[in-house]
């Protein structure tokens, strides 16, 4: 049983660190607007994650690269909207918090003024560990984010796992020590050996969120387009628990077939 969903109070950071440490797992699940966020939450997500993946989910992009921050701004102030407890979180988008400490603080503080979410997240380990903090000591509540980086995938070239050898193993556990001890309330942990997810998540004293990373992390979250089968194809570690796409063009050709044979609407005949 949920307990985090089964109280009438709001889901805080300090909720989830509690089920974190007691063992309850926590589930968190993207959310773009107000629909997908009433149904999510309803469904029993305990936090919508505002992601960037919108670019390619809402607006065709190829990539996350292109989404701006004010169109992250509009997305998460839609999910606030509708939601009742779940605890909302923001991507912060490419080129809006890379520069400096001070050019992440003054996007994060427009995110958190303008759309009324409850933390944001940033990808990146070690090397922004100091924005992290600075962030942190301002009273912002950030989610790391780390493995595998969607906006540097013109750097590496591909979506594949990270930490797959020594190296990056090494680095990973220290991307994760670095984040941990800066003042991160969570990571995230994407696309990286479940082994190692599980010695990351033993090692630190935050929340760890699992997507493509098995089975040992307090969290787990995935697309919400994804989860539902709405998605054209999924990720190896996503897998869809309906077939929205087909059901919905299946009712779309039929309402169409129906018009375009006069099936509808249906004319009701006048009575004298």
């Amino acid at each position: 049983m949920n307990e985090i969903m089964n109280t009438k109070k709001p889901v805080t950071a300090a909720t989830l660190l509690r089920a974190s440490q007691c063992g309850e797992k926590t589930v968190w699940l993207t959310a773009y607007d107000a629909l997908s966020a009433e149904i999510a939450e309803t469904a029993g997500a305990d936090v919508l994650l505002v992601g960037d993946s919108l670019g390619m989910v809402c607006l065709g992009y190829d990539s996350t690269i292109p989404v701006t921050l004010e169109q992250m701004i509009h997305h998460a102030t839609a999910v606030v909207h509708a939601r009742k407890k779940a605890w909302v979180v923001c991507d912060m988008p490419f080129g809006s918090y890379q520069q400096s400490p001070q050019q992440a603080f003054a996007s994060c503080v427009r995110v958190l003024q303008q759309s009324g979410c409850d933390a944001v997240k940033i990808e990146g380990g070690e090397p922004m560990a100091p924005t992290i903090r600075f962030l942190a000591d301002r009273g912002i509540a950030v989610v790391a984010h780390i493995g595998l980086t969607p906006q540097s995938v013109k750097k590496f070239g591909s979506y594949g796992k990270r930490g797959a050898d020594e190296a990056g193993r090494a680095a990973l556990l220290r991307d994760a020590e670095a984040v941990g001890a800066a003042g991160a309330i969570g990571v995230v942990l994407e696309n990286i050996p479940a082994e190692l997810a599980a010695e990351i998540t033993a090692n630190l004293d935050i929340p760890t969120i699992g997507i493509g990373a098995g089975g040992s992390c307090d969290a787990q979250v995935l697309v919400f387009n994804d989860l539902v089968g709405l998605s054209a194809s999924n990720p190896p570690f996503a897998p869809a628990y309906a077939d929205a796409r087909q059901i919905m063009s299946d009712a779309i050709a039929r309402w169409s077939a129906d018009v375009k044979s006069g099936r509808f609407p249906k004319c009701e005949e006048k009575t004298v």
